[in-house]
Parts: structure tokens; C-alpha cells; sequence
């Protein structure tokens, strides 16, 4: 079974980092790119361009950036945390800033984990095995599909 995971980052030389250091990394993923927190909304509760399953799979993991134009990173993971059929999404955040109220305000809004992007592509591929072989290999993950 191959994982799904989404993206949620407003930069895209970010998002094609993100996609290379995978392939990099020989990590297997379903990579579904959001360019900010309402895009990101928008696909978890399949409207607009997400209607169809197909174009909007469950994602098993989220990685969130928290500087995004419109909805922030902070106001996304407020609202998944908030919405029952979505809370149980785990969602590492990945992130430029190393602001300790930024820190702080993510993890009080619910999320797994925080991660300040790397500065090399080469610790990004390694920042990448180690979160795919954490969350996709160790652990067990919840089940489900997003019920509608």
C-alpha cells in the first residue's frame, strides 16, 4: 500500500524540494502538493477541485508549513484538530521558523511533530528518510478514510 502524503507549503522551490528529496530517499509516497492553508481545507473536505476521491486521496500524514499567505499553517492545524473526521491526520510541521511561540502555538494547536527545514538538500533527503521510515514504517498510523 502506498502512502499518501500532503503537502501543505506556499513555496514552490520548497514543495520541489520536498518532492525531490524523497525520490532521493527511495521513499514510496503518494505526494499531493497544497500551496496554502485554504487549498489545504479545500482538499481535506473535498470541495472545489478536490470533489473527487480520486483527486483527493486520505492523506496518512500531513507536512504543514506555518508562513502561508491567507489561512496559516496555525489556522489549519487549528481548524483539522477542531473537525472530528479530520483530528486524527497526524501532522508534522515543516517549517523555516525556529521561533519558540511559533513552537509552542503548534503543538498547543495539536500537531505530532515540529521540524525546522533544513538548510541543505542533502539533510533534507535525511530529514525525509527518517520522518518516512518514523511514520510510515514504525509506528502504526489510525485508520480510516475521511467518512462523508
Amino acid at each position: 500500500m502506498i502512502t499518501t502524503l500532503l503537502l501543505a507549503d506556499d513555496d514552490p522551490d520548497d514543495r520541489l524540494l520536498v518532492r525531490d528529496a524523497l525520490e532521493e530517499g527511495r521513499l514510496t509516497v503518494d505526494l499531493r502538493l497544497v500551496e496554502d492553508g485554504e487549498e489545504l481545507m479545500n482538499y481535506l473536505h473535498r470541495r472545489g477541485r478536490y470533489s473527487e476521491p480520486s483527486n483527493s486521496p486520505h492523506p496518512d500524514l500531513i507536512l504543514l508549513d506555518l508562513k502561508m499567505p491567507g489561512k496559516s499553517g496555525h489556522q489549519a492545524l487549528e481548524e483539522i484538530k477542531a473537525t472530528p473526521e479530520l483530528r486524527r491526520i497526524p501532522i508534522v510541521v515543516l517549517t523555516t521558523s525556529k521561533a519558540e511561540e511559533d513552537i509552542v502555538r503548534a503543538y498547543d494547536l495539536g500537531a505530532n511533530s515540529f521540524i525546522v527545514k533544513p538548510s541543505s538538500f542533502g539533510s533534507l533527503i535525511e530529514t525525509m528518510k527518517t520522518l518516512g521510515g518514523y511514520w510510515f514504517e514504525l509506528i502504526t498510523l489510525p485508520p480510516g478514510k475521511i467518512e462523508r
